[in-house]
């Protein structure tokens, strides 16, 4: 059976503002199962690497915690310590930045935590019938919560193609010892022709693993983490990951770590993917680059593989901006993952999900229509 995929336009006018039509996307997929009285909701967002641009709006959270309340909730917002050096590698500089990013109380009208305690140890062990893994380590607040509403911004990403729900759970959910088991068989190469020495992967190396030797870089295998920053850092686009049966292990290994994240909350999951600014590469930047195809949308499931596929499905049928990082895949019903990483092959993570019975890839996308007719409210005067 097809799995329902709600989708809201980016229309709105004087009668329905974006914010009340967010809200009514949220009763077409409530929870199945009810919340334990003052239960504790985690929105699990990604707050943002400080200068990038690129992150789902502070002001879109605002519908979503409303409703948690309406329901009996609490909600709180949440988010994860990061493996690479940045502005969110603890707890502390994690929520400087993002409040710093606009995710303050005021605006999105829940506290902000992060999920795996100050230095990614606060963690979980939770067993799993995986390929890979028999338990995973998770974010302790996100398995103490009762249940989790997963807010995703679709884009695209270095290491699975893109980046949406499933990223969201498997990667964004885990503690920093789960994210180092899932990046652990990942080593990126260096192109020495395209190296110019700058030292920037150097700089953002959490494992010191690059070294400098006769003005290129290269990377020690033993030391790396697999995390990717370097990949990322590069602005001569001169690493790049191996593609070898590495990349679909990693794939796997993320979508296990969603099925544990996912564990014991079955009835009381939401998903939403967010499909504004969709740039090429992932919010953990200090930068966002040019969408690589028009502003969409926002699709919510209960089912967490039919939302990414039909995101994934919503991207693909677009024109692609050819000012940006696409090299190619630029008209509709192309790949425009494969446009940009045209060796990761993103198919494998939606597989391997349903494989695992996260969910179908079989959907029915369901507009969201207008709202019944109300008393007309007269449109405000123009000054």
């Amino acid at each position: 059976m097809a799995a329902a995929v709600y989708f809201l336009d980016l229309r709105a006018d004087y009668r329905e503002n974006r914010l009340e039509r967010i809200g009514r996307l949220l009763e077409q997929v409530p929870f199945h199962r009810p919340l334990p009285r003052n239960g504790l909701v985690a929105v699990k967002i990604h707050f943002g690497e400080k200068g990038n641009t690129g992150f789902v709006k502070p002001i879109y959270l605002r519908p979503i915690t409303d409703k948690v309340r309406e329901w009996g909730g609490r909600p709180f917002l949440t988010d994860t310590t990061t493996l690479y050096v940045g502005s969110r590698s603890d707890a502390a500089a994690h929520l400087v930045t993002a409040l710093e990013n606009g995710f303050s109380y005021t605006v999105v009208g829940a506290p902000l935590m992060i999920a795996d305690g100050l230095k990614g140890k606060s963690a979980v062990k939770v067993a799993i019938a995986g390929k890979h893994f028999r338990t995973v380590s998770l974010a302790a607040d996100i398995v103490e919560a009762d249940a989790l509403i997963g807010v995703a911004h679709f884009k695209g990403h270095e290491l699975s193609g893109f980046g949406g729900t499933l990223k969201n759970l498997g990667m964004g959910c885990a503690s920093r010892e789960g994210k180092l088991n899932q990046h652990s068989r990942l080593s990126p190469k260096v192109v020495r022709k395209q190296c110019i020495g700058c030292g920037e992967c150097l700089l953002h190396c959490p494992a010191r693993a690059v070294i400098l030797e006769k003005g290129k870089a290269r990377i020690e295998p033993k030391r790396c983490l697999g995390c990717g920053s370097c990949i990322v850092s590069c602005p001569q686009q001169a690493v790049r990951i191996r593609w070898d049966p590495s990349m679909e292990i990693f794939q796997e290994k993320m979508v296990e770590y969603a099925l544990g994240v996912l564990q014991g909350k079955e009835g009381r999951t939401i998903f939403l993917n967010f499909l504004t600014d969709i740039t090429p590469a992932c919010d953990c930047l200090n930068h966002s680059d040019r969408p690589i195809v028009p502003d969409i949308g926002i699709l919510a499931s209960s089912d967490p593989v039919a939302v990414d596929q039909a995101a994934v499905d919503l991207v693909n049928g677009q024109p692609g901006n050819r000012d940006s990082q696409l090299t190619g895949n630029y008209l509709p019903g192309e790949d425009k993952f494969r446009g940009v990483y045209p060796q990761v092959d993103w198919r494998i993570q939606l597989a391997y999900a349903e494989e695992l019975g996260l969910g179908s890839r079989r959907y029915e996308l369901i507009p969201l229509g207008e709202k019944p007719k109300a008393p007309r409210r007269t449109p405000p005067l123009s000054s």
